[in-house]
C-alpha cells in the first residue's frame, strides 16, 4: 500500500495527486520508486506530499512511470513551454541521463540509429544495449557507428584535452572497438572510423537526437546532453544531422 495518507490538513493540501495516481497505476510503492532511483523512501514520501524533486530525480521518476514530468508536476509546465519545441529535454551531465532513457531512445527508432563518438565506451559496456541495437538492426533499422580511429591525432588530442592522456583515450577506443565487433557482424550494422575533431557526440534515433557537446578540459560524461527533435528544416537538430552525414561520408570502414 502506498504510504500516501496525509497526517495533517496541511499535508492533504500539498498532496501531489498526479504522482500518487501514477504510482498506483504502475503498481509501485514509495519503496519501489526509491530503490529504482537510489533515494531514501522518506524522500519519495515527501514528493508524494508535495515537495518538488531535483530535476534529475524528476526525470528518473517520470521515466520509471512512463510519463512526462509535466504530467506529474504541472507547475513546471509554463517554464518548460518557454523552450523551443525542438528541445525535448536538457540534462546537466551525460551521467545524469538515466540508463532507461538511452534504451527507450534507441528502441523507439523505426528506420535509423546513428552514433558518433570517439569511443562511446559507456554504451559498448552495456551488454543489454548492444543486444537492443542488434535486435533493431535485425528488425530493419539501419544502425551506423562512427568511432574515432584509435591511433589518430584527434583521438590523442581529445585525451589530452580531457586530462586523461592520449594513451588512455586510445585504449578506450580500442576497448570499445573490441566490444562493438560482435555488433558490427550483424546484418544492417555498419562501423566506420573517423579522424574528425568532434565538437559534440551525436546519438540519433530517427528524428530524435541526444547531443553531448564537448567542453575543453571536461570529460564527455560531465558535459551536458540535449534531447532534440528535428521539427523544422532549419533547426539545431538538422544542423547536427548534417554534421553527422558529412563525417560519415569521409570515414573509413573499420577493418575486420
Amino acid at each position: 500500500m502506498l504510504a500516501s495518507q496525509a497526517t495533517s490538513p496541511a499535508l492533504e493540501t500539498l498532496m501531489n495527486e498526479n504522482l500518487r495516481s501514477a504510482m498506483i497505476r504502475a503498481h509501485l510503492r514509495a519503496t519501489d520508486v526509491a530503490a529504482h532511483i537510489a533515494v531514501d523512501p522518506k524522500t519519495v514520501e515527501r514528493w508524494i506530499h508535495g515537495r518538488t524533486p531535483h530535476p534529475r530525480h524528476r526525470r528518473a521518476v517520470a521515466d520509471l512511470l512512463k510519463t512526462d514530468e509535466r504530467a506529474l508536476w504541472p507547475e513546471l509546465a509554463p517554464r518548460q513551454r518557454a523552450m523551443p519545441p525542438e528541445i525535448q529535454a536538457v540534462y546537466p551531465h551525460r551521467w545524469a541521463v538515466p540508463r532507461t532513457v538511452w534504451r527507450r531512445f534507441f528502441a523507439a527508432a523505426k528506420e535509423d540509429i546513428a552514433i558518433l563518438v570517439y569511443s562511446g565506451l559507456f554504451l559498448a559496456e552495456d551488454t543489454g544495449l548492444l543486444h537492443l541495437l542488434a535486435d533493431q538492426a535485425r528488425a530493419g533499422v539501419h544502425v551506423r557507428l562512427l568511432l574515432g580511429a584509435p591511433d589518430s591525432p584527434t583521438v590523442a588530442a581529445r585525451g589530452e584535452e580531457e586530462g586523461i592522456g592520449s594513451d588512455v583515450m586510445t585504449a578506450r577506443v580500442h576497448n570499445a572497438l573490441t566490444l562493438y565487433r560482435s555488433l558490427a557482424e550483424v546484418k544492417g550494422v555498419e562501423l566506420r572510423l573517423h579522424q574528425t575533431v568532434l565538437y559534440a557526440s551525436i546519438y540519433r534515433a530517427d528524428s530524435n537526437l541526444l547531443v553531448n557537446p564537448h567542453v575543453y578540459g571536461v570529460p564527455a560524461s560531465k558535459a551536458p546532453v540535449m534531447h532534440l527533435n528535428a521539427t523544422t528544416a532549419d533547426g539545431a537538430a538538422i544542423t547536427y544531422l548534417k554534421s553527422y552525414e558529412r563525417i560519415w561520408s569521409r570515414a573509413e570502414p573499420s577493418p575486420s
